[in-house]
């Protein structure tokens, strides 16, 4: 099997079901995932402690679905199923309950950056948020499964909750941002 295939040397690529520019938005949208999914798997190589195993296959888990999220994306005929389910977006609301749980409590705005880990997560987090950015801009103009985008949306949160505890585990603090006011309370306070 050859990697390149001359087929892109004019500045069109296939999706399933047609061809377009290289700048379309359907191939800016699954792109973009494409460049988060590369700094989740740099993030796992910072992973490598123990107690970190359920992060590490969480985040495997998750470049799966990203795969998942660009193929459906790349669908232009709505003629083949989609695979990313409600499930999934699930699955990342109740990790992200947990996390929450176990990370200090959140007042105020925090600064990207902690431990190494932590860091790249961060970096994947505003990644997704583009990419989240991408995908209402290409849903705008043609049809996509909209639970991507709820997926993309909550994937970023679920970043910035696990690049918490990740700092937590490694009894590194968040630096908040010094001149936040307090924007986070607890919602049964607040009763």
């Amino acid at each position: 099997m050859r990697l390149y295939t001359r087929t892109g040397d004019k500045g069109k690529t296939s999706l399933i079901g047609g061809r377009v520019d290289k700048d379309h938005l359907r191939v800016e949208a699954y792109g973009t995932l494409d460049e988060v999914n590369s700094f989740v798997g740099q993030a796992m190589t910072l992973l490598n402690d123990e107690k970190f195993q359920d992060i590490y296959a969480e985040l495997q888990k998750i470049q799966h679905e990203l795969f998942d999220c660009g193929g459906d994306l790349a669908i232009v005929n709505g003629k083949i199923p989609y695979k990313v389910t409600a499930d999934m977006v699930t699955f990342l609301e109740t990790r992200i309950d947990e996390y929450v749980k176990e990370a200090p409590p959140l007042e105020k705005f925090i600064l990207p950056g902690g431990s190494k880990a932590a860091a790249a997560l961060h970096v994947a987090r505003t990644v997704t948020r583009r990419a989240e950015r991408c995908i209402v801009s290409l849903s705008k103009e043609e049809p996509i499964n909209e639970i991507v985008l709820q997926y993309v949306n909550r994937l970023s949160d679920y970043f910035f909750a696990v690049a918490r505890v990740i700092n937590a585990r490694l009894g590194v603090k968040d630096v908040e941002y010094e001149r936040s006011a307090i924007v986070f309370r607890d919602k049964e306070e607040e009763k």
